[in-house]
């Protein structure tokens, strides 16, 4: 697979990763696509592999999700700006601390967008703790899903 379509696929990849943080985009089946469309071009048994485990893990996922209380987000005054930050500290979260970190990544995220919004840390902790109640487990379930998926597309691609 030639560099320009592996680049192709990280981006669908990274379609799917904001898909994940806005209501409607299905955020896990582009990351599923994007990691079929690159088996189906490169066919070895890693490629394949892949396929497989992020299969078993978006299945693992919406199985989580159906245990949990269903998306509210909205209703808890979540916006674009907190789906931002959100994203954005889980992806950072993820770099630093690699697969785990997205978690406190995640929750640090809402944190500091709600504390820059709000300004006080008492607040902003009630408000981070009502995002999370309302739907934030949701998305963290299929977010921390497909930064997985990815985490492991990357790994395969660079030294697989």
């Amino acid at each position: 697979m030639g560099a320009w379509e592996l680049l192709l696929v990280g981006v669908v990849m990274l379609l799917g990763l904001c898909g994940v943080l806005v209501p409607g985009v299905p955020g896990p089946w582009l990351v599923w696509a994007a990691v079929l469309w690159w088996a189906l071009q490169d066919p070895n048994g890693l490629a394949w592999s892949i396929l497989v485990g992020a299969s078993v893990v978006l299945l693992a996922a919406q199985a989580v999700r159906w245990q949990l209380p269903p998306r509210r987000l909205r209703e808890s005054g979540a916006t674009r700006r907190m789906a931002f930050f959100a994203g954005t500290g889980a992806l950072l979260g993820f770099c630093v601390l690699p697969v785990i970190g997205a978690i406190p990544g995640f929750i640090g995220g809402i944190y500091t967008g709600e504390r820059l919004r709000l300004g006080g840390h008492g607040e902003a902790v009630t408000a981070t703790r009502t995002t999370m109640r309302m739907g934030g487990t949701s998305v963290l379930t299929e977010l921390f899903a497909c930064l997985l998926i990815v985490g492991a597309w990357i790994g395969a691609v660079f030294w697989g």
